[in-house]
């Protein structure tokens, strides 16, 4: 498929599932199975208004998300019938994304998942919605980086349809666990999204800050999936007071800076929808040209370093059973990049559990292509390389990883 920027993305489902009965005591999922009349009048009241995306109800639908509600055992059944209903809402007019959400569990050592198993949720999950017919893949509401890529990269192991990506952030351009947006940003676009951007968390206004941020670095579309303004709580339940107006008031400056892809959050309904619609015609669209060309774009989890290209690779670190206490050594040295040599699959087991320690740019240095490919797969950043691996194999995981050589 091609899609035709700007791209017009469906507003809330959360928020409207609730104005009609959802009250949270079970998942989503299970409720909109047996409410599907609910799910096909709020998505093709979406289509109507102007949405070209809209997005499959899968977004709790990971087996270890719906193990929360005992719900697991139907996680099949659920990614098929929600990409159906909303196949059944768009009647062709619009195109249905495979909503890959937060499984909430975090990787070790912060929560009780591993890589592995965050991977395989989501392998497991868009292996179904792309035997369901999703037309591309949104990772959306991502808190986390490791949450973020294995969504990611399951999505591209399976198909090559497009692959969309937004976190939601603090007002400060923080995730939940401190990354910096711009480092996500940096990750995800090695990785080879093809648009990037924030969704939830806030208002228009408050999100510009981020995107704007964000566009010093985005060589893609930037994607803006904001809320109805920031939320005011009375009686325990939220309500959104922005308009449809001053909603997309903020749309040419958005536009200005590099965001092609356009839709709504928590508290907007199908008249945001609409807004977009009448405004976007009128806005000229900034496509993001490729802005980092005389340094290297690395990145740790939490942090993004621009680094000039005869940056030393310093010393080298050995996979020994000290590898935890020489990678802290190294986090306090001048050296301006941490190199680790991996020679085996010993070494890459040791890596695995100490990489999230690294707190600066890593140069990898292997001569083995596969342990290069494995580590590159567990590595949460964006690395570097130094070795003897095939430019032919190095050209191939830079376009899978990001990997600099």
């Amino acid at each position: 498929m091609e899609l035709i920027y700007p791209v017009i993305l469906d507003g809330a489902t959360g928020t409207e599932l609730q104005k009609r009965g959802f009250t949270g005591d079970i998942s989503a999922e299970e409720w909109v199975l047996t409410h599907p009349e609910v799910i096909l009048e709020i998505q093709k009241n979406y289509v109507d208004a102007g949405s070209k995306v809209i997005y499959a109800s899968t977004f709790g639908a990971t087996k270890d998300k719906l193990k929360d509600y005992g719900f697991q055992d139907r996680a099949a059944e659920v990614n098929r019938k929600m990409t159906e209903f909303s196949k059944e809402a768009s009647s062709g007019r619009a195109y249905v994304a495979g909503d890959l959400g937060p499984i909430g569990k975090m990787m070790a050592p912060l929560g009780p998942m591993s890589f592995d198993d965050l991977y395989e949720n989501y392998l497991e999950q868009v292996q179904t919605l792309t035997e369901a017919g999703v037309d591309l893949f949104v990772a959306e509401t991502m808190m986390d980086v490791p949450t973020a890529r294995a969504a990611v990269l399951a999505a591209k192991a399976v198909s090559d349809k497009p692959v969309f990506c937004t976190f939601t952030c603090d007002e400060n351009g923080h995730l939940l666990t401190g990354t910096d947006i711009t480092a996500a940003l940096l990750i995800m676009q090695g990785l080879g999204v093809d648009a990037f951007g924030l969704n939830c968390s806030a208002g228009p206004r408050e999100m510009l800050v981020n995107l704007t941020e964000l566009s010093k670095y985005a060589e893609i579309p930037l994607i803006a999936k904001p809320n109805a303004g920031l939320p005011r709580v009375e009686d325990g339940k939220a309500y959104y007071d922005l308009s449809p107006e001053e909603f997309v008031s903020y749309v040419p400056a958005m536009a200005e800076i590099g965001v092609m892809v356009f839709g709504g959050c928590c508290g907007t309904d199908p008249r945001f929808i609409a807004a977009l619609k009448e405004n976007l015609p009128k806005v000229a669209m900034h496509r993001p040209v490729r802005k980092i060309t005389d340094q290297l774009p690395a990145a740790t989890e939490k942090e993004l370093f621009l680094l000039a290209p005869d940056t030393s690779s310093g010393k080298v670190l050995s996979c020994t059973a000290d590898l935890e206490d020489d990678i802290m050594e190294a986090n306090e040295e001048t050296d301006p990049v941490m190199t680790i040599a991996l020679n085996s699959e010993s070494d890459l087991a040791l890596f695995k559990t100490t990489q999230y320690l690294i707190n600066k740019p890593l140069c990898i240095r292997t001569d083995d292509a596969e342990v290069l490919e494995k580590a590159l797969f567990y590595y949460q950043g964006r690395a570097l390389y130094e070795g003897a691996v095939s430019e032919e194999k190095l050209a191939e995981l830079n376009k899978k990883y990001g990997v600099i050589y």
